[in-house]
């Protein structure tokens, strides 16, 4: 039976998948000014799966842009395995939480998956075969010829997920993904998703509202402040794999766990159950 990866090694500069120094970031100027993050630090080692969760408004929507290149921190500095992030960088993918809007619904689910890798060097029946072996991942071969306003929502962002898996990143973003779904088809994702990730070898960052997921799928929890979002916590999760929806949930370690993870949210993200800062 595997386990979380070492802490010792998730922390480590030197061995990081991803790395953020000092995050700041201030939308406006003068008296209008919103500070959304402030002196925000944390590394991702590789093949974690690391979950944030935080307040209402504590700026994770924000951090996603800055991490995956489309927003330049005010301050502070991202890298993946080493190089600066200063635009879309490779080797990482986004699945974002309106599935819907995200999937071209005049192209069958197959070309859907395939149009990343119009990018690539692949040719077309590389990109065919690359897009049916994603679908496969995510038990949607066949279905291939289907289009996205034929499936369901649970289908479709299944979609979208073989469509980042396609383009075979390194790291993964995940912008609650799973909240527009019910619960059946949320627990069937997130157990998909433990497997992919096993599968592919991926870092995936998994931001969240919901507390459950957020121990469930992580290796680690961090916990963000009210804005402007500082890291209150890193909160280890060392409930060996594999999961499973019930019983992981029924242990004295998941109940414990999540409680712990809800008191700093309900607080504000202060360890000490005190207001905001």
């Amino acid at each position: 039976m595997s386990v979380t990866v070492p802490m010792t090694a998730t922390r480590s500069a030197v061995d990081a998948m991803l790395q953020v120094e000092g995050i700041t970031h201030v939308y406006g100027q003068g008296a209008t000014a919103h500070r959304a993050i402030e002196n925000l630090s944390f590394t991702v080692g590789p093949r974690e799966f690391v979950s944030i969760v935080g307040p209402s408004g504590a700026g994770k929507t924000t951090l996603l842009r800055i991490l995956s290149g489309l927003l330049t921190p005010t301050e502070g500095t991202v890298s993946l395995v080493g190089e600066p992030v200063d635009g879309v960088p490779e080797g990482m993918a986004m699945v974002f939480q309106d599935y819907s809007r995200s999937l071209l619904p005049w192209l069958s689910i197959e070309k859907n998956v395939m149009f990343p890798l119009t990018r690539t060097e692949a040719g077309r029946d590389e990109r065919r075969r690359i897009a049916r072996e994603s679908l496969e991942a995510v038990g949607l071969a066949d279905r291939h010829d289907r289009y996205p306003w034929q499936l369901s929502g649970g289908m479709q962002q299944r979609v979208a997920i073989a469509r980042a898996l396609a383009y075979r990143p390194r790291l993964l973003l995940m912008d609650e993904p799973f909240a527009s779904v019910d619960a059946q088809t949320r627990s069937d994702l997130e157990d998909l998703v433990l497997s992919l990730r096993d599968r592919y070898d991926m870092t995936i960052l998994f931001v969240t509202h919901d507390i459950d997921e957020s121990v469930y799928l992580a290796d680690r929890v961090l916990v963000l402040s009210r804005p402007p979002a500082h890291l209150v916590e890193e909160i280890p999760v060392p409930i060996p794999h594999p999961r499973d929806q019930i019983t992981t949930k029924e242990t004295d370690e998941f109940v414990d766990l999540r409680g712990r993870v809800a008191r700093l949210i309900r607080s504000g993200g202060q360890p000490d159950g005190g207001g905001s800062r």
